[in-house]
């Protein structure tokens, strides 16, 4: 049996600084009861007339003055519902409810997700060895350990010739994160070899990716921290049955799992298990052994690249004054428009194919995280968190729903992500994607007035402009973490929890019950409405 994961156990003074800490985050302010909050309510309301067009006539640096430079990203905020003085406000916002100290106490490896008593350091995965003095020095070595077990055996599956097909098994976090990265980054991908990815429970999609598979050319990764995920296990199970049905006999070889349960993996047959600690959240997870897909698609170097990319956006989110921190701004711009200007939603337009499930894998993200209704205390909030995030890779949604954005009644902010540089070489492609991002940026801001009405566009409508140089390993890596420190801003300013997600969990347990009744039929003690459903879908 090879596991490569360990962790340390729990000292005395780790449990007392745990929970100084949970004391520490209590007494943190909620960010309506800062007297900036009260400001910005007032700013709000002479904020009715703001208008895009006007804004930057009176205002020759607009584009300059809204617009950044982070790592492997560009940023032009210039046509957001905002100007200098809501940034400021903004800026004291974050002050008054203890942002940088909360952003400290993370990278600190405080026990900053206190109802799960659990620290948050999923940058720790992407830290260079041997960077960090102190209490983290002993992670960070066992972070490195298992992430070098892992990208050895990466390799290994690469120079495998006989391997042409890696399954991936898992759900939420551990499909999202490897299968956004592997689409994304498909021109560093090995060839000869074919990437699937498999998390609904529902058999079709088990069934489609198995067509056509042979067992003895097939490498399955069953992803499950605990190794009892229903929806995982129950596509493991099956793709276990198919694997021998197929003649496969050598389970070791042709499955590999990404665990903490050892022993469930044994007994399933599985040898080769690589594990992550509890400090790794599933949406936070990419960086760690669940990345193992995307290590095999882009090799070794790729991967250290990644984590490169990410962890230069660490830095940046860690050290950059607030006023000049993309992470920041992003997120302080997110609570704006949430409990401020009324923007219930966000959408999210990739001018480019390859991150195509990058609106799906920020859905979870953010959604997961910040879709809470009480506070660190668990007192309910009398405001508005996490924004709906939707979208679909441009030009595609300009042709679905961008109607919505140009002439509906709700104003939704649209979030541009373009890359400036493709890697294919045929002629005008590229630059008519770039041309209609930039366009449609434009459009949504100028507008067009038609006495008429059917062909007016009010205009004024915001967006968000992110330009990548290329998309490479590095700056799909800092984008993500971008995205990553932005959701913490946000979350922190609410005052809330970014880093459990038990609203999770109670469907789940309901679904237990009723799949028991739906083989049994017994209905005894449902709701009408259930009892009803139940009866009908075993009738067929």
């Amino acid at each position: 049996m090879k596991h490569f994961c360990r962790s340390e156990p729990r000292s005395r003074i780790a449990e007392s600084t745990a929970i100084f800490e949970t004391a520490r985050l209590k007494a943190l302010m909620r960010c309506d009861q800062t007297l900036a909050w009260k400001n910005l309510q007032a700013h709000a309301q002479g904020f009715a007339g703001f208008d895009l067009r006007t804004a930057f006539a009176a205002d020759a640096q607009r584009a300059q003055t809204l617009s950044q430079s982070a790592p492997h990203v560009f940023a032009d905020l210039s046509k957001n519902h905002t100007d200098s003085a809501t940034e400021a406000l903004l800026m004291a916002l974050a002050q008054q409810t203890g942002l940088a100290a909360h952003r400290d106490a993370m990278f600190r490896g405080e026990h900053i997700n206190a109802t799960e008593d659990r620290a948050v350091m999923h940058w720790l995965l992407r830290q260079p060895a041997g960077s960090l003095q102190g209490a983290l020095a002993a992670p960070l070595a066992q972070v490195h350990e298992t992430q070098g077990a892992m990208l050895q055996y990466a390799e290994q599956v690469r120079a495998d010739a006989q391997i042409t097909d890696v399954v991936n098994i898992g759900i939420g976090g551990s499909d999202l994160g490897p299968q956004m990265a592997v689409l994304a980054l498909q021109d560093f991908v090995i060839p000869g070899k074919r990437f699937h990815f498999v998390s609904n429970v529902d058999g079709h999609e088990l069934a489609a990716v198995l067509q056509g598979l042979k067992a003895e050319n097939t490498l399955f990764l069953i992803a499950s921290k605990t190794f009892t995920t229903i929806e995982t296990m129950t596509n493991a199970r099956s793709a276990l049955t198919w694997f021998k049905a197929q003649g496969g006999t050598d389970v070791a070889r042709h499955f590999a799992a990404l665990t903490t349960h050892v022993s469930a993996a044994a007994a399933f047959g599985i040898t080769t298990t690589f594990g992550f600690w509890d400090w790794v959240g599933g949406r936070y997870s990419v960086w760690s052994a669940i990345g193992l897909p995307v290590a095999i698609a882009i090799g070794a170097q790729g991967f250290k690249d990644l984590l490169a990319g990410a962890h230069a956006m660490d830095q940046h989110f860690q050290t950059t004054p607030l006023e000049a921190n993309l992470p920041v701004r992003l997120g302080l711009l997110d609570v704006w428009y949430r409990n401020f200007l009324g923007y219930t939603s966000r959408s999210i337009a990739p001018y480019h194919s390859a991150l195509r499930r990058v609106p799906a894998y920020l859905q979870q993200l953010e959604m997961e995280s910040n879709g809470k209704r009480v506070d660190r205390n668990g007192q309910a909030l009398p405001y508005g968190t996490s924004p709906v995030l939707w979208g679909e890779p441009g030009t595609n949604g300009q042709h679905a729903y961008f109607q919505m954005l140009h002439q509906g009644t709700d104003v939704v902010p649209l979030e541009f992500i373009a890359v400036k540089k493709p890697t294919h070489s045929l002629k005008d492609h590229h630059e008519l994607l770039l041309a209609n991002a930039i366009a449609q940026a434009q459009a949504l801001m100028l507008g067009q007035a038609d006495v008429g009405g059917h062909k007016n566009f009010t205009g004024n409508r915001p967006s968000t402009f992110l330009l990548l140089e290329e998309l490479t390993p590095a700056s799909l890596g800092a984008l993500i973490a971008l995205q990553e420190h932005r959701v913490f801003t946000s979350g922190s300013v609410w005052g809330i929890n970014s880093f459990d997600q038990w609203g999770v969990e109670l469907g789940k347990v309901l679904a237990k019950d009723i799949h028991a009744r739906l083989l049994s039929g017994d209905a005894k003690g449902l709701d009408a409405s259930s009892a009803a459903l139940l009866q009908r879908v075993r009738l067929g």
